[in-house]
């Protein structure tokens, strides 16, 4: 039944997708559970509605029932979103940039180092913000290119809705929201969006 709403669901957004040229995806599971089994099920139509080329840059996915989201050594995504195309699908992006910062990590880091300038009191640890400062500072820029990222496929009203559901990283997606055009300069200046 939950797949079913789910599939529902993304038969209602796929009408907004744009034409599909997304490379392909490995999802593999950690355990086989039937919460990873559906939430691998909802990612791949997820997959299969939207353009995802520009911002698949690792093509290798764990889904893991309770781990954490992690971008390294590889992709991982819990299976809390099996009911949420457009979570997931949010998750999914956010994971792939990271991938994508890794790759100009000597420009990140110059970001990084001026996002501490202009944000030198900032909080440490869940759900506010990351583990530590320089994490912290470098998902304000990973954060805001998902929420780009987001807006171009799913539309912003959308994309509005996911940011405002996210349970943790409220301070820095409340700042990106708050300071979105100082951010977007750091960005800009830095080189840092996906081409």
């Amino acid at each position: 039944m939950q797949l079913l709403a789910v599939l529902v669901a993304l038969a209602v957004a796929a009408p907004m997708a744009r034409a599909v040229d997304t490379p392909s995806v490995t999802i593999e599971l950690a355990h086989g559970t039937p919460r990873e089994q559906l939430t691998k099920q909802t990612l791949e139509q997820v997959l299969a509605s939207y353009d995802l080329k520009k911002y698949t840059f690792t093509r290798k996915v764990i889904i893991e029932q309770g781990a954490i989201n992690h971008a390294f050594p590889t992709l991982t995504m819990n299976a809390g979103f099996a009911e949420s195309p457009d979570m997931l699908l949010s998750t999914f992006l956010h994971e792939q940039l990271h991938w994508h910062l890794r790759k100009i990590d000597a420009r990140q880091r110059s970001a990084v180092a001026e996002l501490r300038s202009l944000y030198p009191k900032i909080p440490i640890g869940l759900p506010a913000s990351a583990e530590n400062a320089y994490s912290t500072y470098a998902h304000l820029v990973d954060c805001y290119l998902e929420i780009l990222a987001d807006r171009e496929v799913i539309g912003r009203e959308r994309t509005d809705a996911v940011i405002r559901a996210k349970p943790w990283y409220t301070w820095i997606y409340g700042t990106v929201v708050a300071d979105e055009k100082l951010i977007a300069g750091v960005v800009a200046r830095h080189q840092l969006l996906v081409q």
